[in-house]
C-alpha cells in the first residue's frame, strides 16, 4: 500500500475555463472518492494520477516517488472506465489476462491469478463466456478483475457504476470496495453520485468548478458542510441567509432567521463572525420539524421557528418530504409519514433542531 499525493497540482484548459487545482495526500490504503457535477474537474484529477493528462504545474507522488513525468502504462495502477473499455473478440478470461500477458507473466501463474480475480468479483465459472453474453453488471466486474489482478499499487475508477440501474449500483459499489480493502490496494473513485460517495468512501474531495470545497470523512461533510455548495450537493441542505445577532467566544452564534426568528447555534472559529455580519446557515430537512397546532400562536416569535405554507407534498414511504414556502425562500422538510401531517395549502410552524444547525460560507 502507498499513499498518492496530489501537491499543489493545477490543470488550466484555457481563458474560458477555470484552472482546476488540488492539493491533497490520499494515505496507503485509502478509498478516497472525487466528487462533484459534471464538469468540475474530477475526471481530469483523476486522469493526471493516471498520467492520461499532464498537470500545468505541480506534482503527483505516489510515495516518495514523482510520477508526474511517468507514462502511464509505468505508474502501476489499475484502472475501470465508465464504459468499462473491454475487448468483445475475447473471452472474459483473455479479457482479465490483458495486463499479464503484456507483463509476461507465464501461462501457468497467469490462469491462476485469473481464476482468484473472477472469484473475487463472483465469476467463477465465467472464464471462457463473451463479453457480448454478459449483462452490463457483469461486464463491470470482468472490468474491475482486470484492473487488481495484476495488483496495482492505485486503483483507479472512473464512475463504473453509472451505467447500471440502481439496485445493481448498490450491489456492485459494496463489491468494489471490498475488492478493494481485501486487495489492501490505494483506491480513487469519481462520481457525481453523493450517495455512493458517501456509501463507499473513508474520505472525500467536494469539486465545483475546478475548486475543492472540502475535504473530510462522509459524516463530516455531511454534519458539517464548510459551504452552502457542500451543504447543498450532500444531502440537499437548506442554506438559509441568516443576520448574526451576537457570539459567545466562537462557541456560540446566534442568528436572525427569515422572518426575524432568533437561532442559536454552534459557533466556527474559522468564520470569526460579529454581531451585525450577513452569512448562511445549513439545516438539514430531517432537522426541521412542524410545531403542534396548539403551539402555533406562540410560534411567530419563538426561537428557531420559520413560519410558511406548505406548497407540495411527496409520500415516500417511510418518510414524507415536504416544500414548505417560507417568504421568497423554499425549505424542504422530511419528516416519519404520518397520515394526520399537514397538506398543501395548510400554513405551518418549523422547529429547528439547534445543534444540527451549521453555519457555512458561500
Amino acid at each position: 500500500m502507498i499513499p498518492v499525493q496530489l501537491d499543489h497540482v493545477t490543470k488550466v484548459y484555457g481563458e474560458d475555463s477555470p484552472p482546476i487545482t488540488m492539493d491533497v495526500t490520499i494515505a496507503a490504503g485509502e478509498f478516497f472518492t472525487l466528487l462533484g457535477p459534471s464538469g468540475c474537474g474530477k475526471s481530469t484529477m483523476l486522469r493526471i494520477i493516471a498520467g492520461f493528462v499532464q498537470p500545468t504545474s505541480g506534482r503527483v507522488l505516489f510515495g516518495d516517488r514523482d510520477q508526474t513525468r511517468t507514462a502511464p502504462h509505468r505508474r502501476d495502477t489499475g484502472m475501470v472506465f465508465q464504459n468499462y473499455a473491454l475487448f468483445p473478440h475475447l473471452s472474459v478470461a483473455q479479457n482479465v489476462a490483458y495486463g499479464l500477458t503484456a507483463r509476461k507473466v507465464a501461462k501457468p501463474e497467469r490462469a491462476a491469478r485469473v481464476a482468484r480475480a473472477l472469484a473475487d468479483v463472483g465469476l467463477d465459472g465465467y472464464q471462457d463466456r463473451r463479453i457480448n453474453e454478459l449483462s452490463g453488471g457483469q461486464q463491470q466486474r470482468v472490468a474491475l478483475a482486470r484492473a487488481v489482478v495484476v495488483a496495482p499499487s492505485v486503483l483507479l475508477l472512473d464512475e463504473p457504476l453509472s451505467n447500471l440501474d440502481a439496485k445493481l449500483r448498490e450491489e456492485t459499489r459494496a463489491q468494489i470496495r471490498r475488492v478493494q480493502s481485501d486487495a489492501g490496494i490505494t483506491g480513487v473513485y469519481v462520481t457525481h453520485d453523493q450517495a455512493e460517495a458517501m456509501a463507499m468512501s473513508d474520505r472525500i474531495a467536494v469539486l465545483d468548478a475546478g475548486r475543492v470545497h472540502q475535504v473530510d470523512t462522509p459524516r463530516e461533510i455531511y454534519h458539517h458542510p464548510a459551504t452552502g455548495f457542500v451543504a447543498r450537493f450532500i444531502g440537499g441542505s437548506n442554506v438559509l441567509p441568516v443576520e448574526v445577532l451576537g457570539t459567545e467566544d466562537d462557541d456560540r452564534v446566534t442568528v436572525a432567521l427569515p422572518g426575524g426568528a432568533p437561532l442559536t447555534v454552534p459557533g466556527r472559529a474559522d468564520l470569526a463572525l460579529a454581531a451585525g455580519d450577513r452569512t448562511s446557515v445549513s439545516l438539514r430537512p430531517e432537522t426541521l420539524s412542524f410545531v403542534e397546532a396548539e403551539a402555533e400562536a406562540e410560534a411567530e416569535t419563538a426561537a428557531g421557528v420559520l413560519r410558511g405554507t406548505v406548497a407540495r407534498l411527496e409520500f415516500n414511504g417511510a418518510t414524507s418530504s415536504y416544500e414548505v414556502a417560507v417568504g421568497e425562500h423554499t425549505v424542504q422538510v422530511t419528516t416519519p409519514d404520518q397520515a394526520a401531517g399537514p397538506r398543501p395549502g395548510d400554513e405551518v410552524s418549523l422547529a429547528c433542531a439547534a445543534e444540527r444547525a451549521w453555519l457555512v460560507t458561500a
